[in-house]
């Protein structure tokens, strides 16, 4: 059959806009099945012969898997915006007033530093941020803090990293700056600041400025004129002073009771030759400290609300100072207590650790707290959605529970996660006394009526697990879906032994009466072999199972529920390998 060449190019219009989409929903890689299902329902004149497009569909796809992330939204922002807009939520029931808000008129913004992936820590402001915006009809902008190219060294994956888990979390930006790549704005601003005379170079090495400030005294530098304060920026960035030889200091209150407050550092120098930038390389010297460059962008960015941590109260202190020498307006300023999940690390420099000291390899290790490692271990957005809005904007510490976490995730996951036997250190048995062929009829899931059908005869071959056949041995057992046996013996089947089960009756009843217990198996030519691994603190189990072989229908990132054993998340999978994360019970 020869291909419509019209046709085919509607194919390839329709598939690269899914691909897209899909790639956004999916952290930049879109997933073939799912951008041909697309295809078929949105060309029902293509779906008959779809096997004529699939290579036009293949090669979109990975065509759009080779686009970084920040590339694939802007093209569909560029081309389809309103499929990205969100549907309109009902926040206001679920979230305080901002104090000062305005229809239309709030901008908040999300400001990571990317030396780090998110964790659920992080998740918090990001939501926040994001839901108040969208209250409001106003907008969010993302920014990157990357201004501290030594001590917070930015790494230059984590950038687009960071967007993945946004966008995962279905928070949407409408702007996005990098700071590293604002400095010359930012010396135009210390510039005004100096002749404002709101700053000063200090000169003084640390230890002499800090017993100024203990005293509360000013540093001799402190009351230089303007034009000496302009000339020693000016040298400052022509490298005429070292790391450490010169800094700009805000000029704030000398008799402050937090003295961590009082003229702090704005400006400082570091040598990038030592420690280049990964996005400006060794090209600035001079770089502003967070106080200063936070500060500063809020404002020119038009920032109505601030939404952060209460450790950042003193910044806020800090940055008022700032605020007034410029004459500016600051933004209001909700700080809310800090959020920490039992028994799981989220502190970024305790983790750093852990992954040196256990050789962990990607922050997408399912014992870390990150975005990336609690969505690998099967925890969907939705779960940390409604953990934020319950937190909300509280000024007290919340600690969560994993508990309650698994508890939250059960609830949303349960209605959608297909059901599957597995079996763990399997007990072959050879079923017996079979004279009519038997029909298994294995719920999908128990809100649906779809089954999976299993047939089963004389000397069909299945395999249970050794902790049921412990329990069940002695006494008569329902092999679920199917029905009642009892073990007798040993037998050779092909030169291996396996043990005997033979029918005892069919009825359901029995279970009832008899107080049958009802145990799960797995069909010995419909099985597959799998690794589950199970986080158990700082630690990862690994348990081989048997599950049933219909489970190649599933796709990577799939919820799915294994019988008595809890939810897992499908991590890859293959006819070859089967790897899931165990999720909870």
């Amino acid at each position: 059959m020869s291909i419509d060449q019209s046709l085919q190019e509607k194919v390839r219009e329709v598939a690269y806009k899914h691909a897209l989409l899909n790639a956004i929903k999916h952290g930049g890689k879109a997933d073939l099945k799912a951008v041909v299902s697309k295809v078929a329902a949105e060309l029902p004149e293509a779906r008959k012969n779809m096997k004529l497009y699939m290579d036009v569909i293949k090669n979109v796809v990975e065509t759009v898997n080779k686009l970084g992330f920040s590339e694939q939204v802007k093209i569909v922002k560029s081309n389809w915006p309103e499929l990205l807009e969100e549907k309109p939520q009902e926040y206001k029931k679920e979230l305080p007033p901002l104090p000062g808000a305005l229809e239309g008129k709030v901008v908040t913004r999300l400001a990571p530093n990317p030396d780090f992936s998110l964790h659920l820590g992080n998740a918090r402001p990001a939501l926040l941020n994001y839901w108040y915006a969208k209250m409001y009809n106003g907008k969010m902008i993302l920014r990157f803090e990357d201004t501290d190219p030594r001590i917070k060294a930015p790494y230059p994956d984590t950038y687009e990293s960071i967007k993945r888990d946004l966008a995962w979390l279905d928070v949407h930006w409408d702007e996005e700056y990098i700071q590293s790549l604002r400095l010359p704005i930012f010396y135009d601003v210390v510039r005004d600041l100096l002749k404002r005379g709101g700053a000063y170079v200090d000169l003084c090495n640390d230890k002499i400025f800090k017993t100024y400030r203990n005293q509360g005294k000013a540093c001799p530098h402190r009351d230089k004129p303007v034009e000496t304060q302009l000339e020693e920026f000016d040298k400052m960035l022509g490298g005429f002073y070292r790391e450490g030889e010169a800094v700009v200091r805000v000029k704030t209150d000398l008799q402050h009771p937090d003295i961590s407050v009082r003229d702090w550092v704005a400006f400082r120098i570091i040598d990038t030759t030592k420690t280049p930038h990964p996005v400006t390389g060794e090209k600035y010297i001079v770089w502003p400290t967070y106080n200063f460059a936070a500060a500063v962008d809020d404002h020119l960015m038009g920032v109505t609300h601030i939404l952060r941590a209460k450790e950042h109260v003193t910044n806020t202190v800090k940055q008022k100072f700032l605020y007034d020498h410029m004459e500016w307006r600051y933004p209001e300023t909700v700080h809310f207590g800090r959020l920490s999940l039992e028994g799981v690390v989220l502190s970024k420099s305790k983790t750093k650790k852990l992954i040196v000291e256990k050789g962990i390899e990607s922050y997408s290790d399912p014992r870390l707290g990150t975005i990336q490692g609690l969505r690998r271990r099967g925890i969907v957005k939705e779960t940390i959605w409604r953990l934020i809005k319950d937190v909300g904007v509280k000024g007290i510490d919340a600690k969560i529970s994993l508990a309650n976490l698994h508890a939250i995730n059960r609830i949303i996951i349960d209605p959608i996660a297909n059901r599957y036997m597995a079996v763990e250190s399997p007990i072959p048995l050879v079923l017996k006394g079979v004279k009519d062929e038997l029909k298994a009829m294995i719920p999908i899931h128990p809100s649906r009526k779809d089954h999976y059908t299993y047939r089963v005869s004389e000397g069909t071959r299945v395999l249970i697990s050794e902790s049921d056949f412990k329990l069940v041995k002695d006494k008569a057992f329902r092999l679920m879906g199917l029905a009642n046996f009892t073990i007798k013996g040993i037998e050779e089947v092909n030169g291996k032994p396996y043990y005997v089960a033979e029918l005892h009756s069919i009825e359901y009843d029995a279970v009832k009466k008899q107080d049958i217990p009802i145990i799960q198996w797995v069909h010995g030519d419909e099985k597959m072999e799998a690794i589950m691994l199970k986080p158990v603190g700082l630690t990862i189990e690994e348990r081989r199972i048997f599950i049933e072989k219909r489970i190649l229908g599933e796709k990577a990132d799939s919820i799915i529920q294994l019988y008595r054993l809890g939810f897992a998340r499908v991590d890859s999978i293959s006819e070859n390998k089967i790897v899931l994360i165990f999720a909870h019970e």
